[in-house]
C-alpha cells in the first residue's frame, strides 16, 4: 500500500485518538462488557451485544490508526484551492484541499489526489483552467487561488 501522506496537525490528532482507545476505550469497554454479564442470560442480552459490537468497532478503528500511522509520511506543504465551475460565478467559488481524507480543513473540503478533481488540481496554479473527466462526462474549472496552508 502507498505511504499515506498527513499533515503534523492530523499526525497529532490521529495519534491522541490512537493513544485513547488504547488505554481508555478499551478499559471502558472491558466495563461495560463485565457489567452486561453480571446481568445473566449472555443469549438475549443486548447491553452484552452492543458493548462486543462496540469493542469490535474501537478495534477495527484502532487497526486501521496503527496502519496509517506506521505507513504515514507528514507534509509541510499543503494548498488550498479556490475553484469556479465553467458557467458559474465567482461568487460560487468551493474551495478543496488535496490530502487525505482524516485531514480536517476548516472551510474547505478535502479531496483525495487520486480523485479526478485532486488529479486534475495538482501542480495547477492561480487563473489556470484545467478539465476532468467525471461520470457524466468531462468538466472545466477556473482556478481562482491557491493558498499555502
Amino acid at each position: 500500500m502507498a505511504t499515506q501522506q498527513l499533515s503534523k496537525a492530523a499526525y497529532d490528532r490521529l495519534k491522541a485518538e490512537f493513544d485513547d482507545l488504547t488505554t481508555r476505550g478499551r478499559i471502558d469497554v472491558a466495563e461495560k462488557i463485565e457489567r452486561a454479564r453480571e446481568e445473566g442470560d449472555l443469549k438475549e442480552n443486548a447491553g452484552y451485544h452492543a458493548a462486543k459490537d462496540e469493542q469490535g468497532h474501537m478495534e477495527g478503528r484502532i487497526r486501521q490508526l496503527e496502519h496509517m500511522l506506521e505507513n504515514c509520511e507528514i507534509v509541510d506543504d499543503q494548498y488550498q484551492y479556490t475553484i469556479v465551475y465553467d458557467g458559474d460565478s465567482d461568487d460560487m467559488a468551493e474551495r478543496y484541499v488535496i490530502g487525505n481524507m482524516e485531514e480536517q480543513i476548516e472551510g474547505a473540503d478535502v479531496i483525495s489526489a487520486q480523485s479526478p478533481l485532486g488529479a486534475a488540481l495538482t501542480a495547477a496554479s492561480a487563473g489556470d483552467t484545467v478539465s476532468y473527466e467525471a461520470p457524466n462526462g468531462a468538466i472545466t474549472v477556473k482556478i481562482l487561488k491557491v493558498e499555502s496552508i
